[in-house]
């Protein structure tokens, strides 16, 4: 009897094992956002699978003009898109809200920007305040959310025009960080901050982080909980690391993201930390290569690691998957998203595979 109560355990212990096995790998969407003057027609939805980093299942999910950034909010339920252009409601450009449905997008609602051409979308930690920054315009306008995530009628409005009468403004990146909304603004060459009271920007005398001229500072990351500041510069194709002290964030050094021997133009697109926070990635277009760098948990300071060709041409946004072992390419101009397999030890990618479309721009994970 206990013969076959032990074959009994050791065959269910083996079914449950094959059953384990033989499980579907696990999926997850991804969000990508495009030009459409090449013949894509706005937001595209893939199947991501999390085990061997292949893309699968392309459908277009969301008709739209130009929508080139993207981002989920922090409770997953709301995507935000901005269309890049001139036209909604005379000269601005608008930002859409959408209720995310498994892997549908319902829209929600459309406002304006106040401004042309809004080229970047960022939403507040409480996922109750969503900006979107003019580039043409050199703006930014701050929207609150209602209770299903769509934009109230309330909002606020930043001109950045108004603060340097030498220089135009391009305003890109903005982040919520605490109480402050961070503002990198390319033409005047600083990352700008704005003091925030009961979510309303409060226009108080807030120290400017200049870079050198002709910098062009585009997006930036927050490391070690907001201790460093890391900002990707377009044009003079640099990383500025700045860390917090108790007068705020200084200088701690700048690095080139080109290679000592490249001949040609290049310029900085897109900036991501690593989940462990350990690596930062940013994009080269023109060199055509994401460069890779090891941070220094106690300086902030990069070491080279080295870069790798992203088997495309002009990266502009790349996103980390969630699971931090991949990372994934925008090409605008070769028309495909590149997929690498990420290090998590050394840091360093690997390609794997390729996948066509359109112009892409912006990947979004929920």
């Amino acid at each position: 009897m206990k013969h076959w109560l032990l074959a009994i355990i050791v065959i269910s212990s083996l079914l449950l094992i094959n059953c384990k096995m033989t499980q579907p790998q696990e999926n997850c969407t991804l969000f990508v956002g495009t030009y459409t003057d090449n013949g894509s027609e706005g937001i595209y939805k893939y199947s991501f699978n999390a085990e061997d980093g292949q893309l699968t299942q392309k459908s277009l999910v969301v008709k739209m003009t130009n929508p080139s950034f993207l981002k989920i909010s922090p409770n997953r339920k709301n995507l935000y898109a901005v269309s890049e252009v001139a036209d909604f409601e005379g000269e601005s450009g608008s930002i859409t809200s959408f209720q995310i449905e498994g892997d549908s997008l319902i829209k929600l609602n459309a406002k304006s920007t106040m401004g042309e051409h809004p080229c970047h979308v960022s939403v507040s930690e409480n996922g109750n305040l969503v900006a979107a920054s003019n580039y043409t315009g050199g703006s930014v306008v701050i929207y609150g959310t209602v209770e299903n995530g769509s934009l109230s009628s309330d909002f606020q409005f930043i001109d950045h025009k108004k603060l340097d009468t030498t220089k135009t403004s391009h305003a890109h990146a903005s982040q919520f960080r605490g109480n402050n909304l961070f503002v990198a603004d390319l033409g005047l060459d600083a990352v700008r901050s704005y003091q925030l009271q009961d979510e309303k920007v409060v226009f108080t005398h807030e120290p400017s982080l200049d870079m050198v001229a002709g910098a062009g500072p585009r997006h930036f990351e927050f490391g070690q909980d907001g201790k460093f500041l890391y900002v990707i510069n377009e044009l003079n194709s640099t990383i500025t690391v700045f860390k917090r002290d108790k007068e705020g964030f200084i200088e701690v050094e700048t690095k080139s993201t080109l290679a000592s021997d490249f001949v040609g133009e290049s310029f900085c697109a897109d900036i991501h930390l690593s989940n462990d926070g350990k690596f930062l990635y940013g994009s080269n277009r023109g060199e055509n290569t994401i460069v890779i760098f090891k941070v220094d948990s106690e300086t902030g300071e990069l070491a080279l690691i080295g870069r790798e060709g992203v088997h495309g041409d002009w990266p502009r946004n790349f996103s980390i998957d969630p699971s931090g072992k991949f990372l994934l390419v925008a090409n605008q101009k070769s028309n495909n998203i590149s997929v690498f397999k990420r290090d998590q030890e050394q840091g360093t990618l690997d390609y794997i595979h390729e996948i066509e479309l359109s112009s892409p721009v912006c990947l979004e994970f929920p």
